[in-house]
């Protein structure tokens, strides 16, 4: 065990965080469920979604065999949506090819969709005890700063060098505690913005802190403007006062998420729901634009309810379009967007029967 690795356990000892739900019975799957939930979304944002999630699927063989609409329940506001759609499917494969048991080998976790090699080093490591180093942002931002690497560590080489460090710090025991330890020092003190240097455990040796460089390490991501799109989303309702809400497909953004239909902005509204949806439309009414912005791209949605004139309860069932009540639509997984979108109108007729 090197210097680095004993200063970090001595620290976590004293001042980790040791109550997080998934430190508690760290078994491959919680660790598993957590370590992708937590992936480009903050602890305190994760840990009601991970109760909920547990409670709801405690196990691999629960999940594995749960109605995808109800998973996406689950997680609808969690975003980043494909990695609900990963989950379920590594799940079926474990229930499927392993008899329900996670595999001990990096390899075999890493064959699993969605599972990368530091997720795979947090399950073996924090549930299983071996010595296998992880690299998730904040381990990179650590060993960045303590070590001055320069360069975006998304670039291989970076990310090469990266792994090296990793696995030189990783000790072959107390390495669960480790493992959690370096994510917990980039969470709370390394982090990205305004680090707590005053207080670390590594700043006698940090490369970062002795040259002042801190602000400027890691070397961020280059810049490059976020394409603009825009969509019209049809907030539709039939004379009972049902909403018609579209399943999407399950590849692209909310992927596999009930969603409200969408015309093209530059397409007229009746006449495209006449020829995409059966259906005439009138009373139709525009709502402020909402903007949401994802990775890679910023959307700009234009809101408008309508009145559906139809004499069918329910159409193009095969298409994934259903009409939904109230009540139903609130139970359903919703991208938060939508969701915003859909409770403001059902407060606004509401307080404006």
């Amino acid at each position: 065990m090197d210097r680095f690795a004993r200063r970090l356990l001595d620290w976590f000892a004293q001042h980790g965080r040791h109550e997080l739900p998934w430190q508690q019975q760290p078994t491959p799957y919680r660790v598993w469920v957590s370590e992708i939930m937590l992936q480009q979304t903050q602890v305190a944002t994760v840990i009601p979604y991970y109760q909920r999630f547990m409670a709801r699927f405690p196990d691999v063989a629960s999940l594995a065999h749960a109605a995808e609409d109800e998973l996406m329940a689950h997680w609808a506001g969690l975003g980043y949506y494909s990695r609900a759609r990963n989950l379920h499917r590594a799940a079926q494969q474990i229930v499927e090819q392993h008899g329900g048991q996670f595999p001990k080998g990096l390899d075999a976790l890493i064959a699993l969709p969605g599972i990368g090699r530091s997720t795979a080093g947090a399950i073996l490591s924090i549930a299983c005890g071996q010595a296998t180093p992880i690299l998730d942002g904040n381990v990179k931002r650590v060993l960045c700063r303590y070590h001055a690497i320069e360069g975006w560590p998304g670039q291989a080489a970076i990310e090469r060098q990266l792994w090296q460090w990793a696995k030189q710090h990783t000790p072959t025991q107390h390495n669960a505690a480790y493992t959690q330890a370096i994510m917990d020092l980039g969470a709370t003190l390394c982090r990205r913005s305004k680090p707590r240097c005053d207080i670390c455990p590594q700043q006698a040796d940090c490369l970062a802190y002795a040259q002042q460089r801190c602000h400027e390490l890691p070397t961020r991501k280059p810049r490059k403007a976020l394409p603009e799109r825009h969509t019209t989303m049809l907030l539709l309702q039939n004379p009972a006062g049902d909403w018609l809400m579209h399943k999407r497909p399950p590849q692209g953004i909310w992927g596999g998420l009930w969603s409200l239909p969408e015309c093209p902005h530059d397409q007229q509204i009746e006449a495209w729901c006449s020829e995409h949806l059966g259906l005439t439309v009138d009373k139709s009414t525009a709502h402020p634009t909402l903007s949401h912005t994802f990775s890679h791209f910023r959307l700009h949605i234009h809101p408008v309810s309508a009145l559906a004139q139809t004499q069918t309860e329910r159409i193009m069932e095969a298409n994934g379009t259903l009409w939904y009540n109230t009540e139903s639509i609130s139970q359903l997984g919703l991208p938060a967007p939508v969701q915003t979108l859909v409770q403001q109108l059902i407060i606004s007729k509401e307080s404006n029967p």
